[in-house]
């Protein structure tokens, strides 16, 4: 063997090695999604979405660990492990304000009239204000956000208006902001476990519950329920989140990209949002419900004092501002 070639192939060999090298330390910095939502969810959809967009834009270097089913931790399990170190990023909402108040306003009944209305609050003057308390406060940074399905009011009777309300007897969930808004609409609401809710309706405990469609039609409630009264009473949104302590770890060029990925993820789950909503009803009426066009503005002014009753100090100037717009 030649000088020549016995130098060549040591180089190539040397190639070779810093490659398989670069290979097996390819990702920097690995980052634990933990959330809530089953694999079939457009959240655990969009979650895995941006791991792909985020590896691809790093070439690697950064890749995202997505550990749906409460795998990683309940969600105030899993913040307060941002907040400690254990775990990197969630998808969380309203709990945020536990440490900032302004959190709350993600999902105030009747503050947003549309999805469209919705959006221009949360990527407007006062989202940005809701995440910079939330940055601040609980040291987790948002970095882009999902539409939730609003809730629907389900009944055995058509409710067009308020006065429809009269002594029905409905769960809700254990807010005291939505018991309060339902009381004053007429209705005769009861705090109640959602496991216990089918059960409440067949036997006729309860006569009607509030939740978005996804809930309705996963939990058979067309086998129980005839209607499906568009009260749309509460449209919120949701956060993908990153803990202030894994951003502080990323070069500035990498912030970017990670602001890159979440863009994208949050384009693609809108996407998949909005098809889900539109293949839910469908679905729903095939199952027997009927869908019923209520007063939505009426229901909005009779609630509008029990909610600024409910809501604490800190947040009742903004949901006064949200209201008079």
């Amino acid at each position: 063997m030649s000088v020549a070639t016995t130098l060549k192939t040591l180089l190539l060999s040397g190639i070779a090695t810093v490659a398989i090298s670069a290979s097996a330390y390819a990702a920097d910095m690995i980052l634990k999604l933990g959330h809530p939502a089953n694999e079939q969810n457009t959240w655990h959809l969009a979650s895995v979405k941006f791991a792909e967009e985020l590896k691809a834009l790093t070439e690697g270097r950064i890749e995202v660990e997505v550990y749906p089913n409460e795998t990683l931790g309940k969600e105030m399990d899993v913040i307060n492990g941002m907040q400690l170190g254990t775990a990197d990023m969630t998808i969380t909402g309203e709990s945020l304000q536990n440490w900032a108040p302004m959190a709350a306003l993600l999902a105030v009944p009747y503050a947003y009239k549309s999805l469209e209305d919705m959006d221009a609050v949360a990527s407007g003057e006062l989202g940005d204000r809701i995440e910079a308390q939330i940055i601040e406060t609980a040291g987790i940074r948002p970095i882009a956000y999902f539409a939730r399905g609003p809730r629907n009011l389900t009944a055995n009777r058509e409710i067009k208006t308020p006065a429809d309300l009269n002594g029905l007897k409905m769960r809700v969930p254990n807010v005291p902001l939505f018991l309060n808004v339902w009381q004053a609409l007429g209705a005769s609401p009861t705090p109640m476990a959602f496991s216990e809710v089918f059960t409440s309706l067949q036997n006729g405990t309860i006569d009607a519950q509030e939740n978005p469609l996804a809930l309705i039609k996963s939990a058979n409630f067309a086998e129980v329920q005839k209607y499906v009264n568009k009260t749309e009473h509460v449209r919120s949104w949701i956060y993908l989140t990153i803990s202030e302590g894994a951003w502080a770890k990323l070069s500035e060029a990498d912030q970017g990209n990670v602001m890159e990925a979440a863009k994208r993820a949050q384009a693609y789950e809108r996407e998949l949002f909005t098809a889900q909503e539109t293949s839910l009803v469908t679905e729903l009426e095939a199952a027997g419900m009927t869908f019923v066009d209520v007063d939505n503005a009426a229901f909005a002014a009779a609630a509008k004092d029990a909610v600024l009753n409910s809501v604490s100090a800190d947040i009742r100037p903004d949901v006064e501002a949200l209201f008079a717009r």
